[in-house]
C-alpha cells in the first residue's frame, strides 16, 4: 500500500491550498481516509476524516468551516481544500487510511503517507 501526498507548500494568512492524496497497492472501499497535521514538538493531532464508501466526513473543530475534505473514487485520491489559512495552521500535513469508521485516532490508523509541509505565514 502507497499513500503519495502533494500540494503543501508556503502560503499568506488568509490564502488558500489543496492538498492531495493517492492511494494505490489495494481496495480502499470499506475503509476511511483521513488528514493528520504535526508541528514542530506536538503530537498528531486530527484535522478531517472521509469514509470511503459513504462519504460522510468529519472535521476537527479548529478547522470546520475552512477545510473541506473530498475523494474521487474512481482515482482512489483524497482532497483537503484549506481555505482562509492561519499561522496556527503550519504544520506537516500526513494522509492515512482506517479500517475503523471514522476513526479520529492516529493510533486506529493502518497505513500513512510521508507527509507534506504546509507553512502559513502572517
Amino acid at each position: 500500500v502507497q499513500l503519495v501526498e502533494s500540494g503543501g507548500g508556503l502560503v499568506q494568512a488568509g490564502g488558500s491550498l489543496r492538498l492531495s492524496c493517492t492511494a494505490s497497492g489495494r481496495s480502499f472501499s470499506s475503509y476511511t481516509m483521513g488528514w493528520f497535521h504535526q508541528a514542530p514538538g506536538k503530537e498528531r493531532d486530527f484535522v478531517a476524516t472521509i469514509s470511503w464508501s459513504d462519504g460522510s466526513t468529519d472535521y476537527a473543530d479548529s478547522v470546520k468551516g475552512r477545510f473541506t475534505i473530498s475523494r474521487d473514487n474512481a482515482e482512489n485520491t483524497m482532497y483537503l481544500q484549506m481555505n482562509s489559512l492561519k499561522p496556527g495552521d503550519t504544520a506537516v500535513y500526513y494522509c492515512a487510511v482506517s479500517r475503523y469508521y471514522m476513526s479520529r485516532s492516529p493510533n486506529d490508523c493502518d497505513y500513512w503517507g510521508q507527509g507534506t509541509q504546509v507553512t502559513v505565514s502572517s
